[in-house]
This record gives structure tokens, sequence and C-alpha cells, in this order.
């Protein structure tokens, strides 16, 4: 199993970086996350192992694909990843520059 990941991250050029668990300058992200999946988890009661199995796949499908990470500029990590963020930014930019030329126009007829 650990030589299938080690050779996977090698088709990736990618490492696996191990850090000290429980310190914070070195997993306080994924910390987090555990912590945000944790305090979702427990809202509920569980009676079969499915229906913890199919919460915590909404909630990594939630996490992933609908929720904004403000970290990442209000985008969902997904955006990020398939290389859409800059698409996204740019229609918000051209949205944000037409409501204000709007608004200025809409203010410059009421002085008027």
């Amino acid at each position: 199993m650990a030589d299938d990941l080690a050779e996977w991250l090698d088709q990736k050029g990618m490492q696996h970086v191990r850090g000290a668990p429980y310190h914070p300058q070195t997993q306080g992200k994924i910390e987090r996350w555990h912590q945000t999946l944790k305090n979702r988890i427990l809202l509920d009661n569980y009676y079969l192992p499915g229906d913890l199995e199919r919460q915590v796949g909404a909630f990594v499908e939630h996490y992933n694909h609908v929720r904004y990470h403000e970290s990442i500029d209000n985008l969902t990590p997904a955006d990020v990843y398939f290389g859409r963020a800059e698409a996204i930014l740019a229609e918000r930019n051209r949205i944000k520059r037409d409501t204000i030329a709007n608004r200025r126009l809409q203010h410059q007829l009421q002085v008027a």
C-alpha cells in the first residue's frame, strides 16, 4: 500500500511531507478540517454504518464543491483545482464594474 502511494506521488511529481501531529504550524489546515467535520457529524445520531459514511461523503462534497473558502478568494476548492478560479474572479470583477457604473449612472440621474 505504501509503495502504491509512493509510486503515485512520483508519477504526479509530488512529495509526501509529514508533520508533527497536533502541531498547529504544520497541521493547522487539516486539524481545522477534521474539527469542522467532527462538529458537523456529531449533530446527528447514526444507527447504521452506511448512514455515517453517507454523511461524511455529503460533507466532503459540500466542503469541496459548494462551500466558499475565504482563504482562496471565496472560491471552492474544486474551482481552484479544476482551473476555474481565474474565470470566476474575472466574471466577478466584470459584474462589480458594471454594478458600480450602473449605480453612478443612477446617482447622476437622481442628482440632475
